[in-house]
């Protein structure tokens, strides 16, 4: 049985860091304090330009530990479209009114200001797998020795969802932004006996306790709110993916229709229907999660390399990719046996930077990482569970496998386990952007 202090220990700050003394790989966090800024060392000998496309948890982590655990030597630049990352944990608590946009909102000044981090405002066309040169729309370049991606995720829409029009119509919301705050808006507009339907793609996706939270999230604010409305869940896998125990009691309590091996096959805007392999399901509000694939700068670059030609396959003790050398792919674009996660993305980035620091210094790789996978899911306005999961790597399969004993999901949601949520989330997010 996974204790309380045991799990708030892995799901905060979390991670896996460097001796000071030495290059082993060791559990540092003890608490869920915000991190404070950690002081560059100038003295570690290690050199080394890397590149790191993607300014996300994975992006942001592993641009500012190369520099905590490298030193000066390490030229970080990091390239991102956006001024801000918007957080997709939380962000289903836009939904019910009890988060903002702007509360999820993170910028880069502190790893520029604090860790040296070079910033570079632009969109990647091109990528020379043999060089790792990386091109900008506005024809700027830069070379160097390791390359990082970690560009998240994109999507395939069904057929009536291809234009832009029409994912505003019936948005996903899940890359945070704009559509979550568009998604709020068409729920709060709901009329009282209205239907809410939304649909959870076959895995893998980001997040795989997301779309279940959502549900309840939904429902627990059209029940005091839009009193007689319905929350319908179609989910393309053949059963609850995450939490089971948690969302089945979440779903009874809420009244949730769920179905499970239900495809979205179509969209029609005009009528508010989906079509799909069971019939047709109309609805006030449609929320279609499209099916998932790695981030357009990795299929562009012909760097997805999975027999689905979605994701990328690495090696879990570099995160290097099995095709291209020297290009380590991070986060929800590489295909491992983790789950797509915000905090896995963060664990990921750490074991990636310890990796290019080793070899940038003639180093073996570390030949046992472990990571941590944790979340807090929201059931009620004021109540939550939790999941975590801890991977080992395991030599004989060359994958990282779950530990049994430290893995595991919540007894019961509770008061409790809400405050200790925004805790985690905190440190979390301040142990990749603080």
């Amino acid at each position: 049985m996974i204790k309380r202090r045991d799990f708030i220990k892995w799901a905060g700050a979390a991670g896996i860091g460097l001796n000071a003394t030495g290059w082993s790989m060791l559990a540092q966090a003890d608490s869920v304090a915000s991190p404070v800024a950690i002081p560059v060392p100038t003295n570690t000998g290690i050199k080394g330009r890397v590149v790191v496309i993607g300014g996300g948890m994975g992006g942001a982590t592993v641009a500012k530990f190369l520099r905590i655990w490298g030193g000066t030597g390490v030229d970080v630049t990091l390239i991102e479209r956006d001024s801000t990352y918007a957080s997709n944990i939380m962000s289903n608590l836009v939904l019910n009114g009890s988060r903002t946009m702007s509360s999820l909102q993170y910028g880069y000044g502190n790893l520029a200001s604090r860790y040296g981090v070079k910033i570079v405002k632009g969109d990647v066309v091109s990528i020379d797998k043999a060089t790792r040169n990386v091109t900008l729309a506005s024809g700027a370049s830069y070379a160097c020795d390791r390359l990082v991606i970690a560009p998240g995720i994109d999507f395939d829409f069904p057929p009536g969802l291809e234009t832009a029009a029409a994912q505003a119509k019936v948005p996903h919301a899940w890359k945070a932004g704009p559509q979550t705050t568009a998604l709020r808006n068409m729920i709060t507009a709901m009329p009282a006996g209205g239907v809410f339907v939304m649909s959870i793609p076959g895995k893998p996706y980001r997040c795989p306790p997301g779309p279940y939270e959502r549900a309840c999230i939904v429902a627990d604010w059209l029940k005091v709110n839009r009193p007689g409305s319905k929350v319908i869940v179609l989910d393309a896998n053949p059963g609850i993916t995450a939490e089971v125990h948690a969302f089945t009691e979440g779903f009874a309590l809420h009244g949730i229709d769920y179905r499970p091996n239900t495809t979205v096959l179509g969209v029609d805007t005009t009528t508010m229907t989906l079509q799909t392999n069971a019939g047709n399901i109309q609805g006030n509000v449609l929320n279609v999660i499209p099916t998932h694939r790695a981030g357009k700068v990795i299929t562009a670059n012909g760097l997805a390399n999975t027999a689905d030609g979605r994701w990328t396959t690495v090696n879990v003790l570099s995160y290097e990719s099995t095709t291209a050398p020297g290009i380590h792919v991070i986060g929800d674009a590489s295909a491992t046996t983790q789950p797509k996660a915000g905090h896995i993305a963060n664990q990921e980035a750490k074991v990636c930077a310890d990796a290019i620091l080793r070899l940038f210094s003639g180093r073996a790789l570390d030949p046992s990482p472990h990571t941590n996978s944790a979340c807090y899911s929201p059931i009620t306005a004021t109540t939550a569970s939790w999941l975590t999961a801890n991977f080992r790597y395991d030599a004989a399969t060359q994958t990282m496998v779950p530990v049994a004993a430290s893995s595991g999901e919540a007894a019961a949601r509770s008061t409790k386990n809400f405050e200790e949520m925004g805790k985690w989330f905190t440190a979390l997010m301040g142990d990749s952007f603080a």
